[in-house]
This record gives C-alpha cells, sequence and structure tokens, in this order.
C-alpha cells in the first residue's frame, strides 16, 4: 500500500545552508545598520517569523555576547482580510517584559508577498507600543506588492509570478529548512503565504 507524502512538491530555491547564510548575513546588516544591539527588539510574525527572529537573535548574542529580547507579534485580528477567512487560531503575542517603547524593532516574517500582514503587523504594534524605529526583515521577497511596503533587510529577492506559491518549511515547525516555488494550480493554500 503506497504512502501519500506530506511534503510538498515544488522546486528547491533555497536549502537549509543558503537559509543559515542569508539569516548570518540578516543579522549583521541588522547590526551595521543599528550600530550595534543597543535598543534592538526582534518580533517574529507567526508562525514561519518565529523561529526565524529566534535564529536572527542567535546570531546576534554570537557575534555581540549581549542577548537581544525577541518576542512574537500575532497579527491575525488586524488583518483586512479576516471577514474572507474567518477561521483562523489566534497565536500568541509575546512581547518582551521591558516592551518596545523607544526600541527599535525589527520585525520578521518569512515571505514578503502584498505586504498586507505587514501593514497588519503596524496596526498591531500600536496596541503594544511606540517604538522609536521599525525594521523589517524578511527570508524571501517575492515582489508583488499590493501596499507601499519595502523590507529593509532581504535574505533572498526571488521574482516570482502570481501564479507560484512560495512555501517557508522550517526545521522548528517541518523538520526541515527549505523554501519551495511550486505552481499554485498544483498545491492547495496550507502553505501559501498571505501577505
Amino acid at each position: 500500500m503506497a504512502t501519500q507524502s506530506t511534503q510538498p512538491a515544488g522546486r528547491t530555491v533555497l536549502d537549509a545552508r543558503d537559509i543559515s547564510r542569508a539569516l548570518s548575513r540578516i543579522a549583521h546588516e541588522i547590526l551595521e545598520r543599528n550600530k550595534g544591539p543597543q535598543d534592538l527588539v526582534i518580533l517574529g510574525i507567526p508562525t514561519g517569523g518565529v523561529p526565524l527572529a529566534r535564529r536572527i537573535a542567535e546570531r546576534i548574542a554570537s557575534v555581540e555576547s549581549v542577548d537581544v529580547p525577541v518576542g512574537s507579534l500575532d497579527v491575525t485580528m488586524y488583518r483586512d482580510d479576516l471577514r474572507m477567512r474567518p477561521a483562523r487560531a489566534l497565536l500568541p503575542t509575546d512581547i518582551p517584559p521591558d516592551g518596545i517603547d523607544d526600541k527599535v524593532v525589527v520585525l520578521v516574517d518569512d515571505v514578503l508577498y502584498s505586504g498586507r500582514t505587514i501593514r497588519a503587523a503596524l496596526d498591531a504594534m500600536n496596541d503594544v507600543g511606540r517604538p522609536r524605529a521599525v525594521r523589517l526583515a524578511v527570508l524571501v521577497d517575492r515582489g508583488h506588492r499590493d501596499l507601499p511596503i519595502r523590507a529593509d533587510f532581504v535574505g533572498k529577492n526571488l521574482p516570482t509570478s502570481v501564479a507560484e506559491t512560495v512555501t517557508v518549511r522550517l526545521a522548528e515547525i517541518e523538520g526541515e529548512d527549505e523554501v519551495l516555488i511550486t505552481d499554485r494550480a498544483a498545491t492547495n493554500s496550507t502553505g501559501e503565504d498571505l501577505g
């Protein structure tokens, strides 16, 4: 009897080593732009952004010997497509104890697409504090923006067609690291980035 694989079919565009190098580069760029780790707070956007935020913070700690506060920011209730997709689980927002007021917040997400998730994150952040500055780090920027939002730190610019889906698989969630491009017609919506 044949068993069906749960791994999505598609073309691998980043493997584990590529992802590791990209995150190391992002960590160094964050430090360079901020002139060190002072006043940094890193917030991951669930789900993929959270483990990526932790990895970036670990790399910063290994370079600077300073632990940068890491947390998560759930944007579910701030999304503009909530009424079109009402069945969503709320994920925990975990703001570091010192908060984000007057800090340099680096939002981390796995894929930047339309920009709507980041707009929702900016709205959600207004409810938890007032940072001095907000920066955006993404593993993949696939283009096709609906809103005037750009990433400050990008692991890989990946030109795609709107008929394609970018799927980021991370060891903390799926057991392995890779980024895949698949034809949207050949996949379901579970792996698709929404924003």
